[in-house]
Formats: structure tokens, C-alpha cells, sequence
């Protein structure tokens, strides 16, 4: 499925956004989407990866800075 997809993924290479308004993750599914609903795809990238939920969002933070230059 959707996890074993997504854990031969390297993290290093994942952002986290909210540009599926009508997708909400499971515990929210049938509401509108909202970027406070980006905790719960960062717990579950923790779950797969094994990683605390602080790691995921460091990792796939700096990574958005780094794609979008944001830290120059």
C-alpha cells in the first residue's frame, strides 16, 4: 500500500503541504483540508520511518528551504 510506497522514499526528498483541500488526512477525512491538519501526515511519516514527529518536520522543513531557497 500507500506505506510501503512511501517508506522506500528517502525523507530527505519530501516537503510537507496542504494543497488537497478535499483530501484531509484519515482522522479529519470529509472536512476540508487545513495546514493545521499537516500533524497528522508528519506523525504518520514518523510511524513509517520510525523517527520522532520533530525529526520529520526538521528534516522535511529544511528540505523546503532548500527547494524554494528560503534560506538564502
Amino acid at each position: 500500500g500507500v506505506d510501503k510506497t512511501v517508506a522506500e522514499l528517502p525523507l530527505e526528498k519530501m516537503v510537507l503541504e496542504t494543497d488537497a483541500p478535499y483530501l484531509s488526512p484519515t482522522p479529519k477525512r470529509g472536512k476540508r483540508n487545513e495546514p493545521a491538519f499537516m500533524k497528522f501526515t508528519a506523525e504518520k511519516l514518523a510511524e513509517i520511518f520510525e523517527l520522532s514527529v520533530k525529526e520529520v518536520v526538521d528534516q522535511t522543513s529544511q528540505t523546503a528551504k532548500t527547494l524554494f531557497k528560503l534560506d538564502q
